[in-house]
């Protein structure tokens, strides 16, 4: 199997290059150059959400780079195409492609691919979506398990390509292991792990051909960038000091398990 895969730039996303990458089986990469990790707080927010901001971020940066420590650089000489979010959908980037070698696509964490460029991409095209579709899609939705009080709901979705967002009929879900002081982003570090893991057994043990999709059924949720403002912060740190997770795991909240989607062979 050949494999071409388009990510982000941030740990996060070359994790997933570098966990794959052991499979021998990378043929190409396109990384976009995404924006900066740590954010201003805006200046119209009162000092609670100020602290709150400032706190989320640099939390988020410490468990990301706890979890992903040597995950900076992609580790092996791949033929790799840096593109930013302007240029991603370019003729250049799509010509560059087009003379590529590859079975499979893999996307994480880039902007939405044209028309054009899924185009020129194989029959099995896959992405990697942050959060468990069809309840979770869109934007920011390894937060909203959290805030909605089910982190057992943290988790990621194998889909397939397609020009709607996070709507492609799906290949796998996982959610990560929750544990005692796991605080919201070590949750999101965890379901990173847990499906480049997963794929990395799906990959090894299912041939392409014997891959199942099924479409997606139910009413879930597009949640877009404006619904997220950083007064919701105060739900997770002020009410519950990120300990949502222990209260969990203390039956101190109710419990409704997702009902996951998952493309691993039975005997694994």
């Amino acid at each position: 199997m050949k494999v071409l895969l388009l990510t982000g730039s941030h740990p996060r996303h070359l994790y997933v290059v570098n966990q794959l990458d052991k499979l021998g089986i990378i043929t190409a990469h396109v990384k976009e150059v995404r924006e900066e990790f740590m954010p201003q707080p805006p200046g119209y927010l009162e000092d609670i959400d100020r602290t709150n901001f400032i706190r989320h971020f640099a939390d988020r940066d410490e468990a990301e780079r706890r979890h992903f420590a040597g995950n900076e650089e992609v580790k092996t000489e791949i033929p790799t195409l840096q593109v930013t979010h302007v240029t991603l959908n370019s003729s250049e980037t799509i010509k560059w492609v087009k003379e590529q070698t590859f079975d499979l696509a893999i996307s994480y964490g880039v902007h939405m691919l044209s028309k054009e460029l899924l185009d020129v991409m194989p029959a099995h095209s896959w992405n990697i979506h942050g959060g468990l579709s069809p309840w979770y899609k869109g934007n920011t939705t390894l937060f909203w398990p959290f805030f909605m009080l089910r982190p057992n709901w943290a988790g990621m979705t194998v889909h397939r390509l397609t020009s709607r967002l996070d709507a492609g009929e799906i290949v796998h879900q996982s959610v990560p292991h929750l544990a005692y002081g796991d605080g919201l982003h070590d949750v999101a570090c965890k379901a990173v792990m847990q499906v480049a893991e997963d794929l990395v057994q799906i990959i090894q043990n299912t041939p392409l051909r014997e891959i199942p999709y099924v479409p997606q059924k139910g009413n879930g949720k597009l949640w877009i960038g404006t619904d997220w403002i950083p007064q919701h912060l105060r739900f997770v740190y002020n009410v519950y000091n990120n300990d949502i997770v222990d209260q969990f795991l203390d039956g101190k909240l109710p419990r409704m398990d997702p009902p996951i989607i998952s493309a691993l062979r039975k005997e694994e």
